[in-house]
C-alpha cells in the first residue's frame, strides 16, 4: 500500500511539475515575443526613425507614404507579394519603374512590370536614364514610344546624376528639351530626380520649378538641398517580400491625396 501511495505522488508531483512549466514556458515565450517585437520596431535616439525588421532598414517616422524603386537589376519581381507585404501597419503604396536608358536601351523588365504593379494594385511611376552622350530630343522620343503612361499614373521621371563632359551648358539645355517635350508630351511635369550631391553641384539653379526626387542616404533627418523635395530616397538596401535583391525606398513628402496631385491628370470629357 505504501509503495502504491508513492507511486501516486510521484505521478502528480510530475503532473504539478509538467504544469507549473508550462506556466513559466508560457510566460518566458510572451516575455521573449514582447523584446523581439520590440527590437524590431525599435526608435533610434532621436526618435526620427525606425526599425523595421521585415523591411530590414529604419524608416523615417515624420512620414506616412513609402514606396520603392526598381530596374532590372531587381530581376524578376512577384508584384502580388509585394503589394500585400505589411509590417507594423506600414504598407508600401508607389513604385517607380526604371523604362529606358539613353536613346536605344530599353530595361529588359520595365514591360512586365509596368503591367503587374498596375495589376495589384501600385501606384506607378515610369523613369528614364539621362545619358549625355545622346541629345534630350532623341531620349525623350524613345521614351515617349515606349512608355504608355495613362492618367492616373506618377508622372514621368528624369534621372539625371552622371556628368563627365566639359560644356555644363549644353548639358542642362539637353535635360531642359527632354523635359518640355515629354512634358508637352503627357500633359504632366515631369519630376527630377538625383543624388543631393549632384543637384546641388549642376541642377538647382535651373530646375528648381520641377518636382523634386532626391537619393540622399547619409542623413538621418532628410536630404541636404536648399528647396522643397517631393519624394526621398533613403536606402538602397531594403528587403521586401518578392524581391530577391536589395530594394531602394522611398518616402514622399506628403499625404497619399497629395501624391495624386502629381500623377496623369484624367482625361476631360
Amino acid at each position: 500500500m505504501a509503495k502504491k501511495r508513492n507511486g501516486l505522488f510521484f505521478r502528480f508531483s510530475v503532473i504539478v511539475l509538467l504544469f507549473i512549466g508550462g506556466l513559466l514556458g508560457v510566460f518566458v515565450w510572451q516575455q521573449f515575443n514582447r523584446a523581439w517585437s520590440s527590437w524590431q520596431h525599435r526608435d533610434d535616439p532621436d526618435n526620427t526613425f525606425t526599425l523595421y525588421a521585415g523591411f530590414g532598414i529604419w524608416l523615417p517616422n515624420q512620414y506616412s507614404v513609402h514606396g520603392i524603386d526598381v530596374s532590372r537589376y531587381q530581376k524578376r519581381i512577384n508584384w502580388s507579394l509585394v503589394s500585400k507585404m505589411k509590417d507594423a501597419g506600414v504598407q508600401l503604396q508607389f513604385a517607380f519603374i526604371k523604362a529606358t536608358e539613353g536613346s536605344d536601351m530599353l530595361d529588359e523588365q520595365f514591360l512586365r512590370n509596368w503591367k503587374r504593379a498596375r495589376q495589384h494594385g501600385m501606384l506607378r511611376g515610369a523613369y528614364h536614364f539621362f545619358r549625355e552622350s545622346s541629345g534630350g530630343h532623341e531620349q525623350a522620343l524613345f521614351f515617349i514610344k515606349n512608355v504608355p503612361l495613362e492618367p492616373g499614373d506618377l508622372a514621368p521621371v528624369l534621372d539625371v546624376e552622371t556628368y563627365t563632359g566639359n560644356n555644363v551648358d549644353v548639358f542642362l539645355t539637353e535635360i531642359e528639351v527632354w523635359l518640355k517635350l515629354v512634358e508637352d508630351h503627357y500633359g504632366a511635369k515631369p519630376i527630377l530626380y538625383s543624388n543631393a550631391a549632384f543637384y546641388n553641384q549642376y541642377l538647382h539653379d535651373r530646375f528648381a520649378d520641377y518636382p523634386l526626387w532626391v537619393a540622399h542616404y547619409q542623413n538621418r533627418l532628410q536630404p541636404r538641398v536648399d528647396r522643397d523635395w517631393q519624394f526621398w530616397q533613403h536606402s538602397e538596401t531594403g528587403k521586401v517580400n518578392g524581391i530577391r535583391s536589395k530594394v531602394d525606398f522611398n518616402v514622399f513628402n506628403g499625404s497619399m491625396e497629395e501624391l495624386k496631385a502629381h500623377c496623369i491628370p484624367l482625361k476631360k470629357r
